[in-house]
């Protein structure tokens, strides 16, 4: 074969196999995350990369890779790649967006009801032999039909989700950086700050990509502002909420519960986080059914082949680098 690759993760086999049919491929056997050592040392020599987002792949790691021309992010978000390291070496970077967008929004809706019907606390309880007959207090939690549902992020994800709330008679408020007239035909959604998002939300939602701008979008200020019956959700990255402050709200009702599939530190959760029960704790799970992951493992290498023989990938996020392409 002409090009060598490193997959640092095992994947659906279609994938495999469409790697396998231009290229030798080397592939990390354990659905582990490489070590960075070992990363850096396995990047050397290959043509492409095919990396997820639990792979740092910063400027070390890119001056390793001395033949590459292209990583191929398994995963929408970006941000574990040092993108402009790797643009001015002229070695291309890409994503895997659309795939996941209803599948992510499904999740997010799931931690919605399992927060606000208290349906995993509910769960535990029976399991362990409590339940000895119905009670008209027995964990009362949060309708959802007919209230306010705040959506912060417009994008493919944060407009699924939003789109999937109709049939509950919802009123859809949204903030991002500037108004979405997309979003608003899709949904109905009116446009308002973030405060006054934050004040009106019986249901708040994240749904943006992890900047320096929004690095603990959702602090111990907006969550002061949030009504004491609100759910909060986050699917998109662990640090636009800051966890700690979270808890804090949680312990003493500031907000009534969480859900969560992003973590700050991930794996490592906040700790007090692990002790409250009106908070649910998926493992990143958004875009985890079987059809959606092989979507995104067939698109990552699709891209990799693209830019191996010479072609744009479809979903390049470095344009720029296409200049100085090795």
């Amino acid at each position: 074969m002409e090009h060598t690759v490193y997959v640092t993760r095992p994947l659906p086999q279609p994938a495999i196999d469409l790697l396998k049919s231009e290229c030798d491929v080397d592939m990390n056997p354990d659905d582990t995350a490489v070590a960075q050592p070992e990363l850096v040392q396995k990047v050397k020599g290959k043509d492409g990369i095919l990396c997820l987002l639990t792979d740092t792949i910063d400027e070390q790691v890119i001056e390793a890779a001395d033949r590459a021309k292209v990583f191929a992010n398994f995963a929408v978000g970006f941000d574990n790649v040092n993108v402009d390291a790797a643009t001015s070496r002229g070695i291309l970077v890409t994503n895997t967006p659309g795939v996941l967008t209803d599948t992510t929004a499904e999740l997010a809706w799931a931690l919605v009801f399992t927060a606000a019907r208290r349906t995993a606390e509910a769960d535990r309880f029976t399991r362990e032999g409590r339940f000895v007959g119905w009670s008209p207090t027995l964990f009362l939690g949060q309708d959802i039909t007919g209230k306010t549902l705040g959506v912060v992020g417009a994008g493919r994800i944060g407009t699924a989700f939003a789109e999937k709330s109709r049939g509950f008679q919802m009123k859809i408020l949204y903030h991002d950086v500037e108004p979405n007239a997309a979003f608003e035909k899709r949904t109905g959604g009116t446009y308002v700050s973030l405060e006054t998002l934050l004040e009106q939300s019986d249901v708040i939602s994240l749904h943006v990509p992890l900047t320096p701008t929004t690095l603990h979008l959702i602090g111990e200020d907006e969550l002061a502002k949030m009504k004491s019956t609100t759910i909060l959700v986050n699917t998109s990255r662990g640090p636009v909420l800051d966890e700690q402050a979270l808890a804090e709200a949680l312990k003493t009702g500031q907000i009534a519960g969480a859900g969560l599939d992003v973590y700050e530190e991930e794996p490592k959760i906040y700790p007090a986080l692990l002790t409250l029960d009106n908070v649910v704790l998926a493992p990143h799970i958004g875009s985890a059914s079987v059809e959606t992951r092989t979507k995104m493992a067939v698109m990552a290498a699709e891209n990799l082949l693209a830019a191996l023989r010479g072609e744009i990938p479809q979903n390049l996020v470095n344009p720029d680098a296409l200049p100085k392409r090795r």
